[in-house]
């Protein structure tokens, strides 16, 4: 029975559903809040280090937790970058798309703010300008550290739910 994993955007948090099916008939709700239209992030799995003796690990929890998640996102990074060149890096277009592609990927919320500037910079705006208009507009969306739904990657639920 496969677990899939979504994204409350009210609550920035992660949750694990169980699902008897390879194809739920249900949309998730969030467990906290109620919320519907929750969306679905790339499941984390269990990493084996070491020798057969040695324990997995876990990116959703345990020792070695920071470094799984770590490694993942340095892989990924490492996937978009491929292929850049010193011009790519230059041009806001692209940049926008990387920024895209690696908010998706480790799930990071996209605020409106968040989405006018990749929008902007799509169409060929200078990040540095935009940055100075938008970065206190983006600050207060993302929030500060302790906030409900606050910035920053989201927090997991430990706890499995029905699908």
């Amino acid at each position: 029975m496969p677990i899939f994993e979504f994204l409350c955007n009210r609550c920035n948090r992660i949750y694990s559903f169980l699902s008897l099916s390879l194809t739920p008939r249900r949309e998730p709700v969030c467990p906290r809040c109620g919320a519907t239209g929750l969306t679905r992030v790339p499941s984390t799995f269990a990493v084996a280090k070491g020798s057969k003796s040695a324990p997995a690990k876990s990116e959703s929890g345990g020792e070695g937790a920071d470094d799984a998640a770590a490694d993942r996102m340095e892989r990924e990074m490492m996937s978009l970058a491929a292929g850049l060149d010193e011009k790519d890096a230059e041009d806001p277009r692209v940049m926008a798309g990387l920024m895209r592609r690696l908010a998706e990927s480790s799930g990071e919320r996209v605020t409106p703010t968040m989405e006018e500037m990749f929008r902007r910079m799509e169409a060929g705006e200078d990040p540095e300008a935009l940055e100075s208009e938008l970065g206190p507009q983006l600050e207060a969306e993302m929030g500060g550290e302790g906030d409900e739904a606050g910035g920053g990657a989201p927090t997991r639920d430990e706890g499995l739910y029905d699908l």
